[in-house]
């Protein structure tokens, strides 16, 4: 039977504890809150505690927890993993782990990617993980040797009972660049959207697109706040971005400046156009 490793068991953890578990495989997993593992084993979905004497056995290790904590997490596990393991972090940012834990693999003899699932809620904990949240969702990876064909075929293999749709191939440096966009500019405008007074009398006055863009303001704080330090350089140069863009919205709209605005407007709708198609 194949076994997998888990270091974590909150939303991602879990749902990859579930989700293994579902395909048949074996689960041990560890965890911060003991209690928490408790529950998962005393459900079923988990099958033992991941400890050092049998992290060796497991076919691959997926470290699903804060970007320091898995670093830490590896460097104790390092001695101990040998040379059958896939060990994967699941971080939301790639620089920090990939630096700290490329040449901790070196050492010990390893083979570690980094990765990333492109899925999730905006609630975490175990009781919200689910075996089906990864299934059709996009994976992107950093591997030590970004034109090694045959390791990208045994990770797709790997994390098959997953179910991800696509696997992506990057660096640490275009992830973290690529991610400052795509996901923590929108934590960082959601959450400071929902600041403005208005958002406690509004209710009956919202549809569709208020919740759209207040979705991800319900996040996890000290998690996205160790993300958005270590990724600090790509993300101040999104929010200096969108600050001057809502500068020139404003200023058009204090001026009465309607075919400024109206230009203003066509050009992020031409863009959206272009970028998703209409």
């Amino acid at each position: 039977m194949s076994r997998v490793g888990v270091v974590g068991l909150g939303l991602i953890g879990g749902s990859f504890a579930k989700a293994y578990h579902a395909a048949g495989w074996e689960v041990l997993a560890s965890n911060r809150t003991k209690a928490v593992l408790d529950f998962a084993i005393l459900s079923g979905e988990v099958d033992g505690e991941l400890t050092k004497e049998n992290v060796g056995d497991c076919d691959l290790v997926l470290v699903t927890i804060y970007p320091e904590a898995a670093i830490q997490a590896i460097r104790d596990f390092a001695p101990y993993f040998g040379r059958k393991p896939l060990v994967m972090d699941c971080c939301g940012t790639k620089r920090v782990v990939c630096e700290a834990v490329f040449p901790i693999a070196e050492e010990y003899g390893f083979l570690f990617v980094g990765g990333h699932p492109m899925a999730g809620t905006q609630y975490s904990g175990y009781k919200y993980a689910k075996a089906t949240m990864y299934h059709n969702a996009p994976l992107v990876i950093v591997p030590p040797k970004y034109d090694d064909i045959f390791l990208l075929d045994h990770v797709k293999e790997l994390l098959s009972p997953a179910g991800f749709s696509r696997i992506s191939v990057t660096t640490a440096e275009k992830h973290d660049e690529m991610i400052a966009f795509t996901s923590q500019l929108a934590h960082v405008v959601s959450n400071a959207y929902v600041k403005s007074p208005t958002s406690r009398i509004h209710h009956g006055f919202s549809a569709g697109s208020y919740k759209d863009l207040t979705r991800v303001a319900w996040l996890n704080a000290p998690m996205w706040a160790e993300l958005f330090l270590e990724n600090k350089d790509y993300l101040l140069n999104e929010i200096n971005g969108i600050i001057s863009h809502m500068d020139a919205y404003r200023r058009a709209i204090e001026e009465n400046n309607r075919e400024e605005l109206i230009e203003l407007l066509d050009e992020g709708k031409r863009i959206k156009e272009e970028v998703d198609g209409k």
